[in-house]
């Protein structure tokens, strides 16, 4: 069962703009699949998992590069980090070709890595302004129920034109609680792997081949330890001294295994807003797991029904929200750090998220059955205030005052 990525038509955009794209994300997101379904009948691929191939990938670049020519796909690419550099001559070399010869660019080779943290210096150096980078992870709501692939917008009167197209159906709680307890990973979605079992292996492939490596060897159980204790934390502001004390590790190795974290795709660091920078504001960043189903697992909850009943409740649909805007603004070739932040100021007055977009800003609460609160301390900025949105699971778009709307779940 395939489904539709909405990733597709960025990918498609970057492939016609550069004569390489590298496609980012955790593993098991559906990159390979999606990059097989828009070129697989017209692009060879060449997997790193293969051992033939990737020794002669190490140990001569050149001649793989030769052997398969291009348009090739390249899979697990991080598997041969070196291959990078062979690929910015060839591309250097075929664009003089196609200067000379008044010839279109074409695409030369798509590059797909599930190790972040072990390619963004190689691509930052070799394939710097010769390169797409696209971001994908696990599935959307969207994705999952083949909504309309819209760009998330804070308008108000798009939100209440998609809510009227009636192409969007109402999601109750419970059905949202047992969305955010399975996650979107598409092996779980689609069925082909129970949940638990599936979230095991995934945890111990995804320990084994992307941290191991980066971290002691004798510290593995520590990370373990360290992975859920982050998730217990999740939709909270990031301190390191806090989960290193809960850990028994230094700062200092903290910082550098929420970097790991980060990089590889497992958590996103929403950043505060500092328009004008001030002593008043809390400068920490929050911290978001970008898969529910992952975080819940690690946290140990047993089902959903108990999920929304905890005490985690607000935390894990707070992370639904975010993780979803996140996948929303990727999967639109956008950059959400660009967009997305949150306001807390040492008075304690805080906005859930910021949607910041040149001089407008559109304060939204993401906590659910509360009212808005504090939007006007936004008002020091001198800046133009949107309507501000509260994102509920109510079941349609309901004013609350001339400034601010309730807005179902299922919109974003």
């Amino acid at each position: 069962m395939y489904i539709k990525r909405y990733v597709e038509q960025t990918i498609l955009d970057a492939a016609a703009s550069f004569p390489c794209i590298v496609i980012y994300g955790p593993r098991q997101v559906g990159k390979s699949t999606t990059i097989n379904m828009l070129f697989g009948d017209k692009i060879p691929m060449v997997t790193l998992d293969d051992a033939d191939d990737r020794a002669l990938a190490i140990n001569n670049p050149r001649l793989f590069l030769e052997q398969y020519g291009w348009p090739v796909i390249i899979d697990e690419i991080q598997k041969a980090p070196n291959l990078l550099d062979e690929i910015k001559i060839k591309i250097d070399e075929q664009r003089l070709v196609w200067l000379r010869n008044n010839e279109k660019r074409q695409i030369m080779y798509i590059l797909t890595g599930s190790n972040r943290f072990e390619l963004q210096e190689g691509i930052s150096d070799s394939l710097a302004g010769r390169c797409g980078v696209i971001e994908m992870l696990s599935l959307s709501q969207a994705e999952k129920y083949a909504y309309p692939n819209n760009l998330f917008s804070v308008d108000i009167q798009k939100l209440i034109a998609l809510e009227r197209s009636k192409k969007i159906s109402y999601r109750t709680r419970r059905e949202i609680y047992q969305d955010i307890f399975n996650g979107g990973m598409p092996d779980i979605f689609t069925g082909i792997s129970k949940r638990d079992i599936y979230f095991k292996a995934y945890v111990d492939t995804y320990i084994e081949k992307d941290v191991r490596k980066l971290i002691a060897a004798s510290s593995e159980m520590q990370f373990r330890n360290f992975i859920s204790i982050v998730a217990l934390r999740t939709a909270q502001e990031l301190h390191y001294d806090e989960i290193a004390r809960n850990v028994g590790i230094d700062v200092r190795t903290c910082k550098k295994w929420i970097s790991i974290l980060e990089t590889s795709g497992i958590i996103y660091l929403l950043q505060p807003y500092m328009a004008n920078i001030s002593n008043r504001i809390i400068k920490a960043p929050k911290m978001y797991f970008l898969d529910t189903g992952l975080c819940a697992y690690l946290c140990k909850w047993p089902d959903a029904e108990m999920l929304e009943k905890c005490a985690m409740s607000g935390a894990f649909y707070e992370t639904y929200i975010v993780s979803e805007l996140v996948k929303n603004f990727y999967a639109h070739g956008k950059t959400p750090k660009d967009f997305l932040f949150y306001y807390r100021d040492t008075d304690q007055k805080e906005i859930d998220l910021l949607y910041v977009d040149g001089s407008n800003i559109c304060p939204i609460e993401i906590k659910q059955g509360i009212a808005p609160k504090n939007f006007s301390v936004l008002d020091k900025y001198h800046l133009n205030i949107t309507t501000g949105l509260v994102i509920d699971s109510c079941d349609k778009i309901r004013p609350i005052n001339e400034q601010t709307y309730y807005i179902p779940v299922y919109l974003i």
